[in-house]
């Protein structure tokens, strides 16, 4: 059957098929056939059996992916330039399902080619590969470039999650002391007024000294300052310093946050007058409590700063992007921002003395970081996860082994190359491992490779001591 003239005319404007013959157009409009979409029809869907290789006609398509359950749009085909003007040949040449699903905006039209039309297109016109490859080229590198982007933009929600999480309790606490410390300069300057209207020199002296050994005491752990409170309340109130005083209940857990018991208290009041007993006591109570206070925000401003520190390490904001990196200590920032992920993980560290390298310790980080959840995925959420550090040679070795489902061996081959994936449907990229190879290959003349079986899958980086590319 001829070719439809119209089509034969039509293909013959397209940026792909310029320079080609007659007979080759001819070719070309009897191998393909002419599909029309209505608005919203789908061309191919994400996941499907990659069948054929699309050329816009009229009309425009939306190419989007499901990420991380949310749908994001990578393309917008319009025919307007070269790039634009054709759809599906990655997945007909990377692997056997679509990677993305594409849409008509609008009524649309497009010359549909099989796979087996496809392949022989390429050997009849020779001209469309050198036409063809460059944009293929550019496409995988934009989609690498995407990844890229994504696995760090993911990374840095993971962070800004888990300095959420980590930063909660010490920033509440901060707070809680702050607010309390607030109000106990003018509790404490009554007390002082008091104290010194009442205690003689040898008694303020004595609590002085009293007051200076309770700042230096080992805090009890839970158990043993329940008792310990017991006992001070079971004084105070032999005393006659019992729950009447207000300051009674304060002073009983103050006094048991810092170990004191009968025989200190017993020395403490035999040094007292009766009458400045009370008054000492009193004044002990908010010079302790802001000491407390002052300990609890001093504590947790030590975890922010802790935490900041880590996060510094993780991302290397505050350094140049080459550096002399330490494998522990970026290991061991990327554990810390995932700890939220990692709450039903044991972890097990088993460090071996690996010296500092020439790298990119940012970049590695996002290595790590892909490793460690696909590690987690891959044991749905429970299980072990061991990280190794050693030396063979002159190259440090770190190594990722998991007790999770493990990989299909048909799939060990594969695990690398761009858009594979294990992953259900919107799980996954497929471009992740590949990312991080070209990250260990290609900027640090590493090697990445896995060993898996179910219950047993090992990741091991391997990074020349001296330096990869860079």
């Amino acid at each position: 059957m001829p070719a439809p003239a119209w089509l034969t005319g039509r293909l013959a404007g397209i940026e792909l098929f310029s320079g080609l013959s007659d007979e080759q157009l001819d070719w070309l409009a009897c191998a393909g056939t002419v599909r029309e979409l209505g608005d919203g029809e789908a061309l191919f869907v994400e996941g499907a059996p990659a069948d054929a290789f699309y050329v816009l006609l009229d009309g425009e398509i939306v190419v989007s992916k499901l990420v991380g359950g949310r749908e994001q749009v990578l393309a917008r085909h319009l025919g307007d330039v070269l790039e634009h003007q054709f759809i599906g040949e990655l997945p007909l040449l990377t692997s056997d399902e679509y990677l993305a699903t594409a849409l008509a905006v609008g009524s649309a039209r497009v010359v549909a080619y099989g796979k087996d039309a496809f392949f022989d297109m390429l050997e009849r016109c020779p001209q469309v590969c050198r036409v063809l490859l460059p944009v293929l080229a550019g496409r995988i590198n934009a989609m690498e470039r995407q990844a890229g982007r994504s696995r760090m933009l993911e990374g840095l929600g993971m962070l800004a999650a888990g300095l959420a999480h980590e930063l909660n309790n010490p920033a509440a606490a901060a707070l809680r002391a702050a607010r309390e410390l607030r109000d106990l300069p003018s509790r404490l300057a009554a007390a002082a007024v008091e104290w010194g209207r009442t205690g003689e020199e040898a008694e303020v002296r004595l609590v002085a000294r009293f007051q200076d050994r309770l700042g230096s005491g080992t805090a009890l752990d839970p158990l043993a300052e329940a008792e310990a409170a017991d006992d001070v309340a079971d004084w105070l109130r032999e005393h006659g310093l019992g729950p009447t005083a207000d300051w009674a209940v304060e002073l009983t857990d103050e006094l048991a946050e810092h170990g004191v018991g009968r025989a200190e208290l017993d020395e403490l009041a035999a040094g007292l007058r009766p009458d400045a007993l009370a008054a000492a006591l009193a004044y002990l109570v908010p010079v302790l409590r802001i000491r407390t206070l002052a300990g609890d925000a001093a504590e947790a401003s030590e975890r922010v700063v802790e935490l900041v520190r880590r996060t510094s390490a993780y991302t290397n904001l505050d350094r140049a992007p080459q550096r002399d990196a330490d494998l522990r200590e970026g290991l061991e920032a990327t554990l810390a921002l995932m700890a939220p992920k990692l709450r039903n993980i044991r972890v097990r560290r088993e460090y071996g003395g690996v010296p500092d390298l020439q790298a990119f310790p940012s970049e590695l980080n996002q290595v790590w970081t892909n490793l460690i959840d696909n590690a987690v995925d891959a044991m749905g959420g429970e299980g072990e996860l061991t990280i190794s550090t050693r030396r063979e040679g002159d190259h440090a070795v770190v190594e990722f082994r998991d007790t999770g489902h493990g990989i299909p061996a048909e799939a060990l081959p594969m695990v690398f190359q761009p858009f594979f994936t294990t992953k259900d449907l919107g799980k996954g990229t497929g471009l992740g491992l590949h990312v991080s190879m070209d990250i260990v290959a290609q900027r640090h003349g590493g090697s990445m490779e896995v060993d898996s079986r179910p219950g047993d899958t090992r990741f091991v980086v391997r990074l020349p001591l001296a330096g990869g590319p860079g």
